[in-house]
């Protein structure tokens, strides 16, 4: 198992093993609460039940989706651990993507003033992106993550063998990360990527160390989003509006394809500025030759931009984006206006 050490606490990526022992012996806590879904309560916990051999714990089982990412689940998970007679001298483990991962670190964060927590991310989205970095929250209001706090667990454990439970639609929404850590950070593992024609496991582990290590960088260079770790927004200005749109409509989108639109859109207002000369047709054939492309009408621009007006990394009143000097290259706090927004959703739209 490789072990990616940050400041507070450490990745391990690789199989469960004795690392997962490890945290349950030594911290030597008075129960132990695992949350799930019904998906990774049957695919996932057989295997984690399996390396926790006799340790006993508490199943908290929530329903799956971004839509049950609120404080009613919230309160759910509450009443469980309350029931339990829970308390600060026990471990929540997190065994899911990044509703769970997100959601399940902050109820564990604020429950009776907070236990530990371990990260166990089950999807692609979350063993690259969602699990690092200590963000957690839940949606309020068709807003995404406009609640919660920063708060690192006490490990993350990135076991590949998850991956295999994904359908190939929640394989390719991870990838939308992947593909974004190397448009910010990498030139090189960019290229690679062009050469993918269908997105597999396989093509999963190769890159998935060197996805977490860059944001790991980042992370440890700006904990608390106050500069540099903005670059980890690319695609999703533009993208948790379109995401948050679709989600109660017929045909929502997974975070992965919402932050794919978000990432053309954002690639055009690059370009408009004048900060990315040569690569714009580049990533729009490729995103779009992974992920389609999602439906939506000019109607919907008003919706979007006040959704867009209400994301938490606006400063003041202006919409503040990432956009990129060139692949591999990123600028954050950028400006765009309403108008210039539109003319990016236009072209999205007639691609």
């Amino acid at each position: 198992m490789n072990t990616i050490k940050l400041d507070d606490y450490s990745i391990h990526l690789g199989p469960l093993g004795e690392n997962f022992r490890g945290y349950l012996r030594k911290g030597n806590y008075n129960q132990v609460f695992i949350i799930v879904d019904e998906n990774t309560r049957a695919d996932c916990l057989p295997l984690l039940e399996k390396e926790a051999g006799e340790i006993p714990f508490e199943i908290i089982e929530i329903q799956s989706g971004e839509t049950n990412k609120n404080i009613s689940t919230c309160t759910q998970i509450w009443q469980q651990m309350m029931a339990q007679g829970g308390g600060r001298r026990d471990l929540t483990i997190n065994l899911g993507g990044g509703v769970i991962g997100d959601m399940g670190g902050f109820c564990a964060s604020t429950f009776k003033r907070g236990m530990d927590f371990i990260q166990m991310p089950t999807t692609l989205l979350s063993q690259v992106d969602a699990s690092v970095g200590g963000k957690l929250g839940i949606d309020f209001a068709e807003i995404k993550n406009s609640i919660g706090l920063f708060k690192n667990p006490l490990a993350v454990i990135v076991c590949p063998e998850f991956l295999k439970t994904l359908s190939p639609r929640e394989l390719r929404s991870g990838f939308a990360e992947v593909i974004k850590h190397s448009l910010i950070a990498d030139a090189g593992q960019w290229t690679e990527l062009q050469q993918i024609e269908k997105m597999e496991v396989s093509h999963a582990v190769k890159f998935l160390e060197r996805s977490i290590l860059i944001k790991k960088n980042i992370v440890e260079a700006d904990p608390f989003e106050a500069g540099l770790r903005k670059v980890l927004n690319f695609g999703h200005t533009i993208g948790h509006a379109l995401e948050s749109n679709a989600l109660n409509t017929d045909r929502p989108l997974l975070h992965g394809e919402a932050i794919a639109a978000g990432m053309i859109c954002e690639s055009y207002l690059s370009l408009k500025k004048g900060l990315l000369p040569r690569d714009l047709d580049q990533i729009t054939r490729f995103l779009l030759k992974q992920y389609g492309k999602h439906d939506f009408g000019t109607d919907s621009y008003q919706k979007l931009l006040a959704l867009m007006q209400q994301d938490k990394k606006n400063d003041t009143a202006e919409i503040n984006f990432t956009m990129l000097k060139s692949p591999g290259e990123a600028l954050f706090n950028q400006i765009a206006k309403e108008a210039e927004i539109a003319e990016s959703l236009d072209y999205y739209r007639q691609q």
